[in-house]
């Protein structure tokens, strides 16, 4: 096992936003677990167990339906939360548009196994964003939430680390590649980043925040191609057109049918 960086992020937010968060009513601190088991808990379980059964490209693809799922979930818990074709087109453009990505230049091999896991974990992360509409209804700070969140996916975390054995190796830290990309994944990828999708579906609602985990695989192929010198082929160029075509269609036409706010959770 090694350090897992959402605690660094949990640390981080500690430092950004010192203020303890009140709750109001003890029953919303079911909401907060909620969210810490599904979304920093077993999704990134999952995430990591399936990819030692199947590739990296079957579990972008697959991760990437989540804003179907989320969709799914939110038409069912709310019965006005319509669901419009543009966002059906808009998920069919940009799933084929990160097929084209993801398997540009190499075969698509399928894994049942590693490929259920990464289904698993897309639905998870589906859940955490509907509970993470939820949380936004409340009102309160997204770092205060955000940081709660991380503690009780920590929390979750333990018996796993019970389970599988912890160990670090403090003399890695001392590398400076290692705290480097340690300190990025701990206080950007999580700390910021969590707290900014907070922030956004606080603001745009659970479906439409998630529609834009759709620009994942396309930010990864342009930081690879400027960062790494990694080649760029005319399937991914067409993939990342069809990507945010897709987006553009899920978010802007279909806009008021997705559109989910405090006033809807009400």
């Amino acid at each position: 096992g090694s350090l897992h960086p959402s605690g660094l992020g949990f640390l981080a937010l500690f430092v950004i936003c010192p203020h303890l968060l009140h709750i109001k009513d003890r029953r919303q601190e079911i909401w907060f677990a909620a969210a810490g088991l599904t979304g920093m808990c077993i999704y990134y379980l999952m995430e990591n167990i399936s990819l030692t059964y199947t590739s990296s490209a079957n579990v972008c693809v697959i991760v990437s339906m989540s804003p179907f799922f989320t969709a799914i979930i939110m038409r069912l818990l709310y019965r006005d939360n319509h669901l419009g074709w543009s966002f059906f087109l808009g998920f069919v453009m940009a799933i084929i548009g990160i097929s084209a990505i993801s398997f540009s230049g190499q075969e698509m091999q399928l894994n049942p196994l590693g490929d259920l896991i990464a289904l698993g974990a897309a639905v998870m992360w589906s859940i955490y964003c509907v509970i993470l509409g939820k949380i936004g209804t409340y009102g309160y700070n997204p770092l205060q939430t955000t940081r709660r969140t991380f503690g009780y996916g920590l929390l979750f975390l333990l018996p796993v680390i019970a389970v599988t054995g912890f160990s670090t190796d403090l003399n890695d830290l001392a590398r400076p590649d290692v705290i480097t990309h340690f300190v990025f994944l701990g206080v950007v990828t999580f700390a910021l980043c969590f707290a900014t999708w907070g922030y956004a579906t606080r603001h745009l609602g659970a479906v439409d925040t998630s529609v834009y985990m759709y620009l994942m695989p396309v930010i990864t192929l342009i930081g690879g191609a400027l960062l790494l010198d990694e080649n760029v082929t005319v399937l991914s160029v067409a993939g990342v057109v069809l990507t945010i075509g897709g987006l553009l269609v899920s978010e802007l036409l279909g806009r008021n049918c997705l559109l989910y706010t405090s006033d809807a959770a009400d």
